[in-house]
């Protein structure tokens, strides 16, 4: 499906056109429109993928979706909703929906000690259209609800005022497009070594390399459902990678880790003679089937016969080792004959690779025999309907190669008498094979991320990458997986995920699913399930917990990671009203997922909370790129590129210390002496040095404004909490500032002033600076080369001597006196 329907609002009586277009191999003849799932009637044999609506009536609200069909096939494209209003009816609501921000500590908005304040946001919702668009397939932006106008709140805190800008009104307006990307990094699944140089394709069109380190940005095209990448090692010494890989339609970055499995030592074969390749032998275990390779089935392009030395590389991904799951291709998909894209439950995959021995030219084979252990399929379903399937690189869907039937093993191994599933297959262009069974067996997990263990319904993260490998857990042992069966990931947006997986109703630890998330490549803490389960924390009541049986990944060994949970995909009963509520929704209860309320039962993931805290005079959240607002104060002045700055503060004291950046406008004429916000750090102890600590502060960079037609050098004053004072600056980075004038004062000394440089610097310097078009990877790779005191590192732990950019000389502060740190809250810039 190469064009989706988009969503559109339209009043009642003007009229509207859907659209969609396929492409494919006869290319598609008919299209199908359906309204609300239900097809309608004189679109059955439409040869064009246009759908018009006359005269609008109230009842044909709903969702729309188009299915083009040929002699190969189907596929159906997404849904797009239709919003049909009353004459007259607003689309976007004047009044803006709450949104909370935290203040600083030292600003308690009531009796109760309460530091949120609401700021308001305007949903980016679609508004109404003009009458039509001029062709009905166009692909203009249209209008959406946004931010009209925004009001200067002054806050009272600590005896002053603290400026807080908020949303006063929302409107219609043109929509923003925003720009939509993948990055991460591609590595060897066994070493972690980086892919250098690789290539990247989009379906089949080629898009770039992958860096030196194996980092890649992939920008996603627009109407995209899908985004399906390859990745490919021109050495030859990796398996070539399709992997389908979830994005944020809303706009911004998400972040993946892509794994990439090492081609297995080839062996030499005899053309001319009959061959068996294992499938599935290593680590000792029983090979879970065979390639058979009859005497002359090897060929070249050309179809000639090749009976000569044949270098066969065959490697497996066995589902028996859970760690394979991250390194195996696509995402277990295929387009069914109703166009819907559907799960698979795979039994192993296997990648072939065949050359002529001596000049190392590409061969092809046919027909070949695989032969699979039925043994190895522990759900008697499904070997009724074991089934070889080949994956469409250009798709990223897999397609059915031929059906796998019984017949007698026909040796005898171990004294035993096996039975094999044996389907015949050519191997031509396509190199990546699957032992899969289609899974009707299917639910949704819901899961939400928030930035602390506190889980406010308001501090939900946006932007994490949640994925969830599905288990088939060893008879008895629920805890102990014999083997994954599916795969996927999905994004949280401002009301979590919902992640497929299978189920079952019947028995409730038929399958098991473990579930993780990453945000900017930080992995998020999951609740804990030991040495006591709080169903409060976790998200789900009781008795529906139980049911469930959550785990998290260190509930037996306090030493192991907590960054993953492992439950029970236990289908909700429709009799029991104790599971209608979530988590674990049908197959058919997508909305309902998507659209329960944070009240409703979900699943947990958070960011352990540091003793750090931000505030930004504009409100902005780093996990949505379209909360952005464009202002002179704003601390991120470019939505499509985010700058991140640190400064390395060195502290000699018996304590570890709160350290605050202060940053105001410095030389910008609409800005100068006017709050853009503020940074909090705890500083860490140097493990090497006695009484030294070091704080990674973060300070507005230097450079243009939203406008982008001036820059400035945002005033920064750092400032320790406690009896501190100066003792040295870095040398170079006085050098600097002194050829770059003005000069900030620097008359306390219990404080560091300058003006931030428009230059990146670095290390020597001891400021630390990091470009990337996601605001919290920028964060992150700047922290961690701070830490680490070097350019390019990413420990975690402080070397407070090293690419220090100031020292202080610290104790502990006299009970009762007020310190700079709080009086420099909100002073005035000429104070």
């Amino acid at each position: 499906m190469v064009l989706q329907p988009a969503a559109r609002v339209r009043e009642a009586g003007q009229d509207v056109t859907f659209c969609c277009k396929a492409s494919g191999t006869p290319a598609p003849q008919k299209y199908y429109w359906y309204h609300n799932g239900t097809l309608l009637e004189g679109t059955a044999e439409r040869s064009s993928g246009r759908l018009a609506l006359r005269g609008l009536a109230p009842e044909q609200a709903g969702t729309y979706h188009c299915k083009a069909s040929s002699e190969a096939g189907a596929i159906r494209s997404a849904p797009a909703h239709l919003t049909v209003l009353a004459p007259g009816q607003q689309s976007c609501r004047a009044e803006p929906e709450p949104s909370l921000v935290e203040l600083p500590s030292e600003c308690p908005q009531d009796a109760s000690g309460s530091r949120y304040y609401n700021v308001g946001r305007c949903p980016a919702s679609p508004c109404l259209d003009g009458p039509a668009e001029p062709s009905g397939c166009g692909g203009e932006s249209g209008l959406c609800c946004g931010v009209r106008r925004m009001e200067l709140r002054q806050v009272p805190c600590a005896g002053s005022v603290l400026p807080l800008k908020v949303v006063a009104e929302c409107g219609c307006g043109p929509c923003t497009q925003p720009r939509v990307l993948v990055q991460g990094r591609v590595t060897a699944a066994d070493t972690g070594e980086p892919l250098r140089f690789g290539h990247i394709f989009l379906g089949g069109r080629k898009v770039g390399f992958t860096g030196y380190q194996g980092s890649f940005t992939i920008e996603v095209p627009p109407d995209t459902q899908r985004l399906v990448t390859r990745f490919v090692d021109g050495q030859q010494r990796l398996v070539d990678a399709v992997k389908v890989l979830p994005f944020d339609p809303r706009g911004g970055a998400v972040y993946q880790e892509v794994k990439m499995l090492r081609k297995k030592e080839p062996v030499e074969l005899d053309g001319g003679r009959s061959n068996a390749i294992p499938l599935g032998e290593a680590g000792g275990r029983e090979p879970v089937g065979e390639l058979v390779l009859p005497a002359g089935a090897f060929l070249r392009p050309s179809g000639e016969v090749f009976n000569g030395t044949v270098k066969a590389s065959v490697t497996f991904v066995d589902p028996r080792d859970v760690g394979t799951a991250s390194a195996a291709s696509s995402d277990l998909s295929f387009a069914n004959a109703e166009g819907e894209i559907v799960p698979l439950r795979t039994y192993g995959m296997f990648a072939v690779d065949f050359r002529e021995g001596k000049s190392g030219a590409v061969l092809q084979a046919g027909p070949v025999q695989v032969r699979m252990d039925a043994g190895q399929v522990w759900m008697a379903e499904h070997l009724q309907k074991m089934k070889l399937w080949s994956l469409n690189p250009e798709s990223g869907l897999w397609e059915e190669e031929a059906v796998l039937r019984p017949a007698e093993g026909g040796r005898r191994r171990r004294r035993e008498e096996r039975t094999f599933l044996v389907g015949n297959l050519e191997i031509r262009e396509r190199r990546l094979f699957n032992l899969d069974v289609p899974e009707d067996r299917r639910c949704f997990v819901k899961v939400r991320a928030y930035s602390n263990e506190k889980f406010n319904p308001y501090e939900q993260l946006e932007g994490v990458v949640v994925s969830l490998i599905n288990l088939e857990p060893q008879p008895g042992f629920p805890s102990n997986p014999r083997a994954w069966g599916r795969f996927d990931s999905a994004v949280t947006g401002p009301n979590g995920a919902c992640l497929p997986a299978f189920c079952d109703a019947r028995r409730p630890d038929a399958y098991t699913a473990l579930v993780t998330a990453t945000l900017g490549g930080e992995e998020l803490e999951a609740v804990a399930s030991s040495p006591k389960l709080n169903p409060n924390a976790v998200g789900v009541a009781q008795p529906y917990l139980g049911k469930l049986g959550y785990r998290r990944s260190d509930h037996e060994d306090p030493a192991l990671k907590k960054t993953a949970f492992q439950i029970n995909v236990a289908k909700p009963d429709p009799n029991n009203v104790d599971e209608s509520n979530g988590p674990i929704y049908s197959y058919r209860s997508l909305r309902e997922c998507e659209e329960a309320p944070v009240s409703a039962n979900h699943l947990r993931f958070y960011r352990v909370e540091v003793d750090k805290y931000e505030y930004n005079v504009v409100p902005f959240k780093e996990s949505d790129v379209t909360s952005w607002t464009g202002d002179y104060l704003a601390w991120w002045p470019n939505p499509q590129e985010f700058r991140a700055c640190y400064i390395k503060v060195q502290l000699q004291g018996p304590q570890e210390y709160m350290v605050r950046s202060r940053n105001v406008g410095g030389s910008h004429p609409r800005t100068r002496g006017q709050l853009y916000g503020l940074r909090d750090s705890r500083s860490v102890r140097d493990p090497l040095l006695d009484n030294t600590s070091g704080a990674c502060v973060e300070f507005k960079c230097g450079g243009m404004l939203f406008d982008q037609s001036l820059a400035d050098r945002t005033l920064v004053s750092i400032v320790p909490q406690g009896s501190c004072r100066r003792t040295a600056i870095n040398g170079l980075l006085r050098d600097y500032l002194s050829r770059h004038p003005p000069l900030a004062d620097n008359n306390h000394t219990g404080a560091f002033s300058m003006l931030a440089p428009l230059d990146p610097l670095g290390h020597n310097y001891g400021i630390y600076t990091v470009t990337d078009q996601n605001p919290r990877l920028a964060k992150e790779i700047a922290i961690g080369r701070c830490f680490a005191g070097t350019s390019d590192g990413f420990s975690r732990e402080m070397r407070a001597g090293e690419g220090t950019a100031v020292t202080f000389e610290c104790q502990e502060r006299p009970p009762g006196r007020e310190s700079l740190f709080q009086r420099l809250l909100s002073a005035p810039a000429e104070a």
